[in-house]
């Protein structure tokens, strides 16, 4: 018989595999609790909009609370780096021991099985570019986009999906080279055999479906309960391929298909879920966070459509631009619009909005605290809220 779980259960399960059931570390940030935190999420995603701080560095402000910064770049790009770059969700950053289960993906890449249309098409017709390029690398060492851009250095469309980035990509994507650093946000590029520890290069290569089960493994890990588009969107993996390896993880009793009341779909729970009985969380999310980057999944969880408004026009913006949502216990209370001034050391909140089913007198301090939380983490000062959104004015009373 189908084991089924309630809405809540469901959602404390996800927000424990999340990362959220434990107690923060607040100035007590080790190396050893950051890279327990990666590993329990298998992925970060990245991204370069800066206007509060770059995404991949709020994941673990959001768990962890006030951790140095550098700890995370000492781990994706210092001389003993514990992550690597690739194609997991989106652009990502993940545990080192994960690469040979992403072999596959570049050889389907190298094969032209798989990849962007553009890329495809672009080695299929300047493969010996590429490989001219990649020559160039493993004679001069590592290199930037910049170096095989075309036209001179900063002027208009220079390095805009010129021929040389479109080898580099390509080249990425396909494994035969990855991001040795970064300077600023621009990857600095190395062969791969140059980048990744030897111990990890020369561990076995997995077939295919053994690298799918183990990456829906790590999905299922993260995330606790989910369905098969919840599991087959976390690595981004085909739907033919998710729903053949999800068959044999059952079959192997590896997982167990359960059902979560009001959910339409069944879903499949990971042997070591743990099931809370309250969440005690705060925390501001990143819009690119693993809680709530999958947005049917965020609507089924805490019951509110979260949607990512980068790019929609300003006049169409509910929320605003960059807007973190508000993790209250095992509830989304808010949502803020945010953008961190810099020059003036102050931390903006464009808009404050208060979810309809939440309670302004507990919102808008814990909200507060949260905020110079964040402003303090960002080595800013002040908090600066503006008069837009039903929640502004209990916000800025509650910031003082």
């Amino acid at each position: 018989m189908t084991r089924t779980l309630s809405a809540g259960q469901a959602r404390r399960i996800a927000l424990a595999a999340q990362g959220f059931a434990d107690s923060r570390r607040d100035g007590d940030v080790a190396r050893r609790h950051f890279t327990k935190l990666i590993g329990q999420l298998g992925v970060i995603q990245m991204d370069s909009v800066n206007v509060v701080s770059r995404t991949h560095y709020l994941p673990a402000f959001s768990r962890l609370g006030h951790y140095p910064r550098e700890l995370l770049e000492a781990e994706a790009w210092g001389r003993k780096k514990s992550l690597f770059e690739y194609w997991g969700h989106e652009a990502s950053l993940m545990p080192m021991a994960m690469q040979p289960l992403f072999r596959w993906r570049m050889e389907e890449s190298r094969s032209g099985e798989a990849g962007w249309t553009g890329l495809v098409n672009f080695a299929r017709e300047r493969r010996d570019y590429i490989d001219g390029v990649l020559a160039e690398i493993e004679k001069r060492g590592p290199v930037t986009g910049g170096d095989f851009a075309e036209g001179p250095r900063g002027a208009p469309g220079w390095w805009e999906w010129s021929n040389g980035k479109r080898a580099l990509e390509w080249l990425f994507w396909a494994g035969f080279i990855t991001t040795k650093t970064r300077r600023g946000f621009e990857r600095v590029y190395d062969l791969t055999e140059r980048v990744i520890p030897r111990a990890v290069m020369e561990q076995p290569t997995p077939s295919p479906d053994e690298a799918q089960r183990a990456l829906l493994m790590i999905a299922a890990g993260a995330m606790g309960v989910a369905t098969e588009a919840d599991l087959r969107d976390y690595f981004r993996m085909s739907v033919s391929a998710t729903r053949a390896r999800l068959a044999e993880l059952v079959e192997d009793g590896a997982l167990e298909p359960v059902e979560v009341k009001g959910w339409r779909q069944p879903a499949f729970l990971h042997p070591k879920a743990r099931l809370p009985r309250r969440i005690e969380a705060q925390a501001l999310l990143s819009p690119f966070d693993n809680l709530i980057w999958a947005r049917d999944r965020t609507e089924r969880l805490f019951g509110c459509r979260v949607r990512l408004e980068i790019y929609t026009p300003a006049h169409k913006r509910e929320h605003g631009y960059y807007v973190l949502p508000f993790l209250q216990g095992d509830a989304i209370t808010a949502r803020v619009d945010l953008k961190a001034d810099r020059q003036a050391g102050v931390l903006l909140v464009q808009s404050a909005h208060l979810e309809e089913h939440a309670d302004v007198g507990e919102v808008a301090p814990a909200l507060a605290e949260e905020l110079r939380l964040m402003s303090g983490w960002l080595g800013l000062g002040d908090v600066s809220v503006a008069p837009r959104g039903d929640l502004a004015p209990a916000l800025k009373a509650a910031v003082g």
